[in-house]
């Protein structure tokens, strides 16, 4: 089992550095060639796009991870994490609705490939059309 409780670590000290704003630390956690599937959008590779990709959600959202719950395979290269985002919509993110303060509260998951040590492909699945609801511009959002 030390393989399953390493990967499990792995993956909760990813979003305790999420939570805690800690993008060098989230960094520090992925391989050089970590692969980034981004929900609904396309395709990234290496740390530097996958830095870019966090520096653009820090100035559009305002997110916490909670009610986390980790899962690995018994080889400890395999994880998937269940978690609710807390967040806020501070600054309108290109084509979706203006940004005005909106909170939100959206389940997610995430698939993660683990290769000595570190985060080799993180893949990210929540429903765009419940977050489009909740931050609606006619009120029904937050």
């Amino acid at each position: 089992m030390p393989e399953r409780d390493a990967a499990a670590a792995l993956v909760r000290r990813y979003y305790e550095a999420f939570n805690a704003g800690d993008r060098p630390g989230m960094l520090a956690l992925l391989t050089e060639d970590v692969v980034h599937d981004v929900n609904q959008g396309g395709r990234e590779v290496g740390r530097a796009a996958f830095a870019a990709f966090l520096a653009h959600m820090d100035r559009c959202y305002r997110e916490q991870v909670v009610d986390l719950a980790v899962m690995t395979d018994p080889t400890g290269t395999r994880a998937a994490a269940e978690f609710t985002v807390l967040g806020t919509y501070v600054a309108t993110d290109d084509a979706l609705p203006p940004a005005a303060g909106q909170r939100y509260r959206l389940p997610a998951g995430a698939f993660f490939l683990l290769r000595e040590g570190r985060i080799a492909r993180v893949t990210t699945y929540y429903n765009l059309q419940d977050w489009l609801r909740q931050v609606a511009p006619n009120g029904a959002g937050g």
